[in-house]
């Protein structure tokens, strides 16, 4: 008889164990449940914040949740970066990685984040080109590298460029051209992009390499001329300038580029999924046409791409940073 109300109590725990379980199942909704942060380490207005709003309002209308974009600028994106580092790996909080950022740890002894170690990538999304513009009325024979490199050598005491700051991509590019190269000028490092523009319209210093987002409008009005592109490739905006590698550089390359991070540890499900959300994103004509209006190129890359190139960019530019002993002030 104890036999047979030991078996008939067994069946009934067995019975009951779904209902059991069922509230601890429903605990766990599916992702998205709520509001995704979108991080960007930069102030409004630039190429990295109208990327981050136009994949973030598109993300959002397919997630069917909120894509809240939230600006947090700072030492090249390093304050914001640290935050989201240290942020619940639970695929609410990302961030548009822009290349200043992941070099930042090269650049600021406190950075607080490592890029290779502390983070999952998710898809890159945009290419940044970069340009060396001249003033033409100062350099009316400087038209391409080769006439830039021999001026440059016949100057009696280096001859000055500038960029958007010290450790600006910019000033990291033109250093790689001035090694790969064997010449000589003298960085002089402006706090921002629009002053050393003015600055190289206004004749002060000669030679700019900069976003072309921000030399674009100054180069179709003819006060700057552009003698190059860093990509591997031309761009669009610019079809006539030739490559620095075109021009004999082989194999240089200098491109700044942004693209989505999330935590380390962030599930990879949850980072499949945004990356083939934005992966389809990027595919609209709209979206390609509103990036290249604020002077990005779309490109889609999956994390393991973005990883490899995080990684890659990390090392080489890193390295050129220790020879040059670089660092941003």
């Amino acid at each position: 008889m104890a036999s047979f109300h030991t078996t008939r109590r067994s069946l009934l725990a067995l019975a009951a164990a779904p209902l059991l379980a069922t509230p601890a199942f429903a605990q766990q909704p599916a992702w998205p449940g709520k509001m995704v942060k979108l991080i960007v380490p930069f102030p409004a207005g630039g190429p990295t914040d109208i990327a981050s709003r136009i994949v973030g309002q598109k993300l959002g209308e397919r997630l069917k949740q909120t894509v809240l974009v939230e600006n947090r600028p700072g030492a090249s994106g390093s304050i914001a970066a640290a935050q989201v580092a240290s942020s619940p790996a639970d695929g609410y909080t990302l961030m548009m990685l822009a290349t200043p950022t992941l070099l930042a740890p090269h650049l600021y002894k406190s950075a607080g984040y490592d890029t290779v170690k502390d983070f999952a990538p998710v898809a890159t999304v945009y290419d940044l080109p970069i340009v060396i513009v001249v003033n033409p009325k100062l350099l009316p024979d400087v038209t391409d590298i080769k006439s830039l490199i021999a001026h440059a050598k016949a100057q009696k005491q280096p001859m000055n460029y500038t960029s958007s700051g010290a450790g600006s991509f910019g000033h990291l590019s033109m250093e790689l051209l001035k090694q790969m190269a064997s010449f000589d000028m003298q960085h002089v490092p402006y706090k921002g992009g629009t002053p050393a523009i003015t600055d190289t319209i206004g004749g002060q210093v000669p030679v700019m390499y900069s976003d072309l987002v921000a030399a674009l409008p100054h180069i179709q009005a003819g006060k700057l001329r552009a003698i190059a592109v860093g990509s591997p490739q031309r761009v669009v905006m610019l079809p006539e300038v030739k490559t620095i590698a075109e021009q004999g550089i082989q194999g240089y390359d200098a491109v700044s580029w942004g693209g989505l991070l999330a935590p380390k540890g962030t599930p990879a499900a949850v980072v499949q999924r945004i990356a083939g959300e934005v992966k389809q994103i990027l595919a609209d004509a709209d979206v390609q046409t509103r990036l290249l209006n604020a002077g990005a190129i779309a490109r889609f890359q999956s994390p393991a791409e973005m990883g490899q190139r995080v990684q890659q960019d990390y090392a080489r530019w890193g390295q050129l940073i220790r020879d040059k002993r670089i660092a941003s002030e």
